[in-house]
Parts: C-alpha cells; structure tokens; sequence
C-alpha cells in the first residue's frame, strides 16, 4: 500500500519559511521546556530557604524559649506560630518537644502527637532540610533546634506544601506558554514577511534599490542611543554613530572617521581598552562627565581585522549604586548600634532588679549624654542638613571599623549657604567617597583617625579630609585619582573608582582637588568648589 506523499514546498523562499518556522518552534518549545524545569527547581530552592528562614527566626525568637519553659507551651506557642505562618505565608509551623512531640500545628486535633517527619539531625543541634509527606500532605520543610545554654530545649519545623509550589510554577508555565505561542505567531509572521521581501527582491535588484537600503542602514544606526564604534585593523575609527561621539565628548563624524583612536583626546586607561587586542567586556571607564561601560570585540578571521566597540552611559546607575552602598553601610551600623544599645538596656535592667536605681539611672544618662554630644558637635559645627547627615552616618560607620572620625574646630558650615548648583549627591559623593577612602587608610594604624574640616572661604566651599594612615607617595599624587589605581588589593567589585568619580564631580563643578602630605603622616585631600552666583545660574540653567 503506497502511503500519500506529504506535499513539500516548491520555490526556495518556501522552503526557507518552512525550515525557519520548524526552527522557530524547537527553539520556542525548548526555552519552554528549559523555563519549566528551571522554574520548578527555583521553586523548590526558594520555598526551602523561605522555610529555613522562617524556622530559624521562630527558633532564635526569645519569647519561643521563654514559653517552653512554661507549664503550657501549646497556650502560647501556638497563637503565635499561627500569627507568624500568616505573616510569612508557610502552610505550617511546628514547634515540639526535643523528642517530637508537637506543641503547635495548624489543626489542632494534631498537637500533642508525633512529629511526621526526620529530627535526627535537628536533634544533635543541626538544621535539616527535606521534602516529606506528613499530616498536610508532601512539603519542602526545615527543622531547625532552639537552643539555650549549648543544649536543645525544642525543634522547630516551618514547611510550604509541594501543591502550593506547583500552583505557582503553573501559573509561570501559563504565561511562559502564552508567551511561548506568541513568540512562534509572530516569528512566523515575520518570517512569511522576510520570505516574501525575498522573492520580492531576489531578481532585478538596481542601484536605487541598494541606495535606499544603504539609507535605512544609516538612519537606523544613528537613531541607536547607545554608543557604537568600529575601528579598523590599524586601530582608526571606521564608524562611529551619534551615540559614541555623544558619550565620548568627540566631534563631528567627519572629523572623526578616519582618525586614530589615540588621537581622539581621551582618557588614557579609556585609550588603553580600545586599542587592546583582547576583547574587554563590560569595563568601567570615566570620561570628564561620563561613567561608561565598555565592551570590545574583535574583528578577526585569521588576523585582525577590526575592532566592535559599544558603549553604554551608566552615570545615574553608578551615583545611584554609590548612594546604595552607603544605606548599607548605615544600615549595618544602625544594626551593630541598635545590638550595642541592647546591651545597655539589659545593663540597666539588671541594675535595677540589683536595687541599684541610681546607679542605672546614672549609667543611663551618661549614654544619653555621649550620643547627644556627637550630634551636638556635628550639628554646631556643619548645620548644613545633607552633610550633616552624612557625617554623622559616616562617624558610626568609622567607629565600627576602629577608627575614630572628628569634625576639627575650624568646620562652620550654616545651612542654607550652599548654592543649588552644588547639588546633594555631588556632596555626597565628593566627602562621601572622601572619607570612605581615608578611613580604609587609616584603619588598622596606631590611634586612626580621619579629620574632616568643612567650611566657607572667599566664595569658594573647602572640604578637607585627613587620616592618620601610611600617606600618598609624591610620585603617585596624580595617580591616586585615576580610575583603576589603588595600594589595596582588588575586591570582587575592583577598586579605585571612588577618588576617580571625585574629581570628575569636582571637574564638573568646577573645583579643585589636592592632596598633601599630613603634618602627622598620612594624606590630606582638600576640595574647594566655587559659591559663585554665576554657578548658581549655569547649574538652573
């Protein structure tokens, strides 16, 4: 029996459709499968360490180890591990006995039954993960110990049910779908689009034709914001589009084009990556007013042909990710601060429960009166908000790492002085990454300490920053402010940019930016910027 044969298509753009359309859905439905079983396994992770997270809060809870110790445990842990699993959104809590038997559940009938589940683990002090079937039905689950004096008082399990992460997966793979077929209507439609053009354009193609397309090449290439450039096998630029002369402070394409990437003026580690042979890939530069990322590729087919260069302005991204790095900072010395003060609060505590109120109240007091003296200096000396601010947040982050961070007498800064030219975050950064700098010197040498000094002189603002670290070599007084360079060794996200974005901040601001040797070793960096109207008025502008 002959079977019928399936009909093949007969011109060449058919069969083009066909085999684009086929490759269009295996690529759709693998990045589908793929999204799938990535989802799922991201799923799972996410739900065990949600469920970790939330054990180990339960556990390292004070009031948790204070109730078990009472007549009633259920009485009192039960309302609150309900409170806690509405909170957090885990489908149980259980806290129980070191032996397993349960003090909460979320059906009540199961309290003062048998944990389902492996303890073994938690049992000898370790937190222990796993996917299990108990009386919920199967979940990802962590037991973790409560533990008091070395030993474990109770265990404590938090779990989200196998169905709820299924639920949510499905609801990502009903999109991922949609999407999916989505993707392969429109991939299809553009390829019947693009096979059409072709037997369009295959045959009789003249000179206009070929113009037009040259012309569509162009615009398209200039409308592109991010910077492009090509440059030639002798390293000259062959192309650069409106982009790349924009965020390279370049001028126009025709006096470009042709030129050497030597001759273009521009910084030298910037000059450095675009004439490297090797391809750089998403390199920081900074130009007078730019922070840019780089990435070069080259052109080669057995030698070197050429070079691809992008270029992308990531100026707010990096003011903004500095702001963030110091929030973090803040926030991890609000959060050393605020273990500090328990102390002091349990030291009270205990003195009154000595009899010993006067004492308590003296202690108490004196605290007080420390912490209001450092904003009191501060304040007196820089009323100005925005730096006042950070220099108080800038003291505690010094003082958590051993250096001791002073406002000198010779500060005096009133609000209200500063013009709108010299914006907050151009503070921010200049005696931010300032002090950031001079505490990293400092730290670790005998009696650290950076001084900063702050005031108005003959129109101009003069920051000084001062530390008691091993000082700047004379040979490298100009170095220091190149992005890259830096005496410390590199960290994940490198090092040397902070100093580089203070004098492109002071560049722009039209300021000045030295440093010398300090009278007592260590560096001294001084900013002066101009209060001048006329700045004022070129910053409204």
């Amino acid at each position: 029996m002959r079977l019928p044969s399936v009909p093949r298509p007969r011109s060449l753009a058919g069969q083009l459709f066909a085999m684009q359309a086929v490759l269009i859905a295996v690529l759709v439905a693998g990045y589908a499968l793929f999204t799938y079983v990535s989802d799922r396994h991201q799923a799972e992770e996410a739900a065990t360490r949600q469920a970790a997270a939330v054990a180990r809060s339960v556990a390292d809870a004070p009031s948790v180890r204070s109730a078990i110790h009472t007549s009633d445990p259920s009485a009192l842990l039960q309302p609150y591990a309900l409170q806690v699993m509405r909170d957090t959104e885990v489908d149980f809590i259980t806290i129980m006995t070191p032996d397993g038997i349960r003090w909460t559940h979320p059906d009540k009938n199961e309290i003062g039954r048998h944990y389902l589940g492996h303890i073994e683990a938690a049992q000898h002090g370790h937190t222990y993960s796993e996917t299990y079937k108990g009386t919920l039905g199967a979940s990802v689950r962590t037991v973790t110990p409560v533990m008091e004096n070395g030993r474990v008082i109770g265990l404590v399990s938090a779990g989200i049910k196998v169905e709820a992460i299924s639920k949510r997966v499905q609801e990502q793979v009903t999109a991922l779908l949609g999407t999916a077929a989505g993707a392969l209507l429109l991939g299809a439609l553009g390829t019947y689009v693009v096979n059409a053009r072709l037997r369009r354009h295959t045959h009789g193609m003249n000179a206009a034709e070929l113009s037009r397309m040259h012309d569509y090449h162009q615009a398209a290439l200039h409308a592109v914001r991010e910077g492009l450039l090509m440059l030639d096998g002798q390293f000259r630029v062959a192309l650069i589009n409106d982009g790349g002369r924009e965020l390279l402070g370049v001028g126009p394409e025709g006096e470009v084009v042709g030129r050497s990437v030597a001759d273009l003026g521009l910084p030298a580690p910037l000059t450095g990556a675009l004439l490297a042979s090797e391809p750089r890939v998403d390199e920081v530069h900074l130009t007078a007013d730019r922070v840019l990322v780089v990435n070069t590729s080259p052109v080669s087919g057995g030698e070197h042909r050429g070079t691809v260069v992008t270029l992308r302005d990531v100026t707010e991204l990096q003011a903004l990710t500095g702001e963030l790095d110091s929030e973090r900072g803040f926030t991890q010395a609000l959060r050393s601060q605020a273990h500090e003060a328990a102390n002091r609060l349990h030291t009270v505590v205990s003195l009154i429960e000595l009899g010993r109120a006067s004492e308590a109240v003296d202690f108490a007091t004196a605290e007080l009166e420390l912490a209001q003296a450092l904003t009191d200096q501060v304040v007196a000396a820089v009323s100005e908000p925005v730096l006042a601010a950070l220099l108080l947040g800038k003291t505690a982050q010094a003082n958590e790492r051993g250096v001791e961070l002073v406002v000198s007498d010779e500060s005096r800064l009133d609000d209200g002085l500063l013009p709108e030219s010299l914006s907050a975050r151009d503070l921010v950064t200049v005696l931010g990454n300032l002090i950031d700098n001079a505490v990293d010197a400092a730290q670790g040498t005998v009696r650290a300490r950076v001084t900063v000094t702050a005031f108005a002189e003959d129109a101009e603002l003069v920051m000084r920053v001062a530390d008691t670290g091993t000082g700047v070599d004379p040979a490298h007084a100009e170095l220091v402010f190149q992005r890259g360079f830096s005496t410390k060794p590199a960290g994940p996200g490198g090092r040397g940019l902070g100093l580089a974005l203070v004098r492109q901040a002071v560049t722009r601001l039209e300021g000045t930016l030295t440093v010398t040797e300090a009278p007592e070793g260590g560096a001294v960096f001084e900013v002066r910027l101009p209060l001048r109207a006329s700045l004022t008025e070129g910053g409204a502008r």
